[in-house]
């Protein structure tokens, strides 16, 4: 309550009410949004270096990216570059930049600013560069990647055959995509640290807000950009507090105090449900809530004991009773939303199904094994419920709950039988997004470590698949592309893999009705469009 106070406070400080309006304590101003999260994970307001999606969540109003990605279809959509032309062998992109864009500091945007950007995430090789170096590009041979042709175009060439699509999908995102005001940086640089001090408490961006202010673990301060290229955003001030506790954050809108919340429990968001004055709104997220297992464990290398246990859960179930505002029923690898998606195919609680699959594997009685799960709800909520119908066809599952370290740590070092867990990539709106994280291993091995790779973690190898998820990934012909990745998906339904969704990930926030223009997921979100009705 302390902490909610001080919100009030603050807000109090930074705007003064309009005539007739009410207090702070019955409503926010105007002409500022009051957005509550939960930002122990922001450690700095660098983009090389950030790491979450709550940070993503506030440098998108900081910065721009050559392109955005649609916050409905997720479509590739013009931003700092209004057109571009992909090579016709698809190994390089050329942007063409629009010619009225200056930073927030006066500074006109160029594409040197771009080259710069990019070339500083490679040489600093901290947090966000790393989707770009898996892929091949390399700090070395970053002038010959990363190319200002003219003051207005900007030419991004592939080190490797891959999708450009995909790439410029990655450059959509806060952090690895953001573009800086390279002499803004040049200018703050200590002992050449490439202004990694100066970024770490102050923006250099062209986005609709700047960086006012901000404290670890209390507030961050947006104050509108009046220099901002685009249609100027009603809200001149944003006010985002550190809030984690899911109550504070209810009453906090149910007085009237804050505008959105974005990180409140079930028990919270149903009780909002039934407020008028407010809305409460699920969108599609990136990844699964899955059932894993180990293929090291000769038990689960068995097809028939994994086909078996994608009969022992309860996939209506647990949707219905668990996953709302965390997870929408999912069976397939690819996130719904992602091109080429197959729909599910259709499994069921089948107990003597299992049964008899079971019976084939030599294991007609069940076994004992062992179940990790974090000890968030959801997820032992969920394990709990699978335990209960694994239960059913013989097979007595003890639960071990632990914090991500734990349990996670457990899959990383390749050492578990049964885990709940999420993940699975599709960040990016692409197939290949997924199938890395869920589907391909290149190396098996133990000394590999591909910890990144949840089938590594998992030990299943297939050769055949591996190609298959290469082949598709440089298909230049958009309609065999699709048809290769739906392929994929049907091969993995008859290998039957070691990591089983049965939900997709879904975010959620709750917000004043009166605030419109609100982006849920933290990936998409900007607060350019949001307005209110007072």
């Amino acid at each position: 309550m302390k902490r909610f106070l001080a919100t009030v406070a603050i807000g109090a400080l930074l705007v003064s009410a309009a005539p007739g309006q009410r207090g702070a304590l019955a409503e926010t101003p105007a002409d500022q949004l009051v957005v509550a999260f939960n930002m122990s994970n922001v450690l700095t307001m660098d983009p090389a270096a950030i790491t979450g999606g709550e940070t993503v969540q506030i440098l998108n109003n900081v910065y721009d990216s050559l392109v955005s990605l649609n916050p409905e279809t997720l479509a590739l959509e013009p931003r700092l570059a209004e057109s571009w032309e992909i090579a016709p062998d698809n190994m390089s992109v050329t942007f063409h930049l629009r010619k009225d864009v200056t930073f927030a500091s006066g500074n006109p945007l160029t594409a040197e600013d771009v080259a710069y950007s990019l070339k500083r995430l490679l040489k600093l090789s901290q947090a966000q560069a790393s989707m770009l170096t898996s892929r091949g590009f390399d700090a070395e041979q970053a002038d010959a990647q990363f190319v200002a042709k003219d003051e207005h175009t900007f030419v991004l060439t592939l080190p490797a055959p891959d999708d450009p699509k995909l790439i410029m999908m990655v450059l959509a995102e806060a952090g690895r995509g953001s573009i800086l005001d390279s002499k803004l940086v040049q200018e703050n640089e200590t002992d050449g640290d490439m202004g990694a001090a100066f970024l770490t408490n102050n923006s250099a961006g062209s986005g609709a807000y700047t960086l006012n202010n901000w404290r670890a673990n209390e507030y961050v301060i947006l104050t509108r950009n009046d220099a901002f290229w685009g249609d100027t955003p009603e809200m001149k001030r944003v006010l985002m507090r550190h809030l984690p506790e899911s109550q504070t954050q209810r009453l906090g809108l149910e007085q009237g105090d804050i505008d959105v919340g974005f990180s409140l429990a079930a028990p919270d968001l149903r009780g909002l449900e039934k407020n008028e004055q407010i809305t409460v709104e699920s969108v599609p997220s990136a990844g699964f809530y899955y059932l894993a297992v180990s293929m090291k464990d000769e038990r689960y290398a068995d097809p028939k004991v994994r086909e078996a246990l994608r009969y022992l859960i309860d996939y209506d179930g647990i949707n219905g009773a668990i996953m709302p505002y965390f997870g929408v029923k999912r069976q397939q690898p690819i996130n719904s939303y992602v091109f080429a998606a197959l729909p599910d195919p259709g499994y069921a609680l089948d107990v003597e199904k299992a049964k008899a699959l079971l019976a084939e594997a030599g294991y007609p009685d069940g076994f004992e094994t062992t179940l990790r799960v974090i000890s968030t709800q959801e997820f032992l909520d969920s394990a709990t419920a699978i335990q209960a119908t694994l239960a059913q066809a013989g097979i007595k599952a003890e639960i071990i709950t632990g914090d991500g370290g734990q349990i996670y740590g457990a899959m990383r070092e390749r050492s578990f039988e049964l885990l709940v867990g999420r993940g699975g990539g599709g960040q990016q709106p692409h197939p290949d997004s997924n199938l890395r994280a869920m589907a391909y291993n290149p190396d098996n091995s133990d000394e590999a470590k591909l910890t990144n790779y949840q089938n590594w973690r998992t030990s299943f190898f297939d050769e055949a698949l591996n190609g298959m998820i290469e082949s598709a990934l440089v298909e230049p012909d958009a309609d065999k592309q699709a048809t290769m990745y739906e392929d994929i998906q049907r091969k993995m339904e008859e290998l039957v893999m070691s990591i089983q969704p049965f939900s997709e990930r879904v975010v959620t926030a709750a917000y004043q009705s009166d605030v419109h223009g609100v982006v849920v997921d933290p990936w998409t979100s900007r607060f350019e469009d949001v307005t209110k009705e007072r």
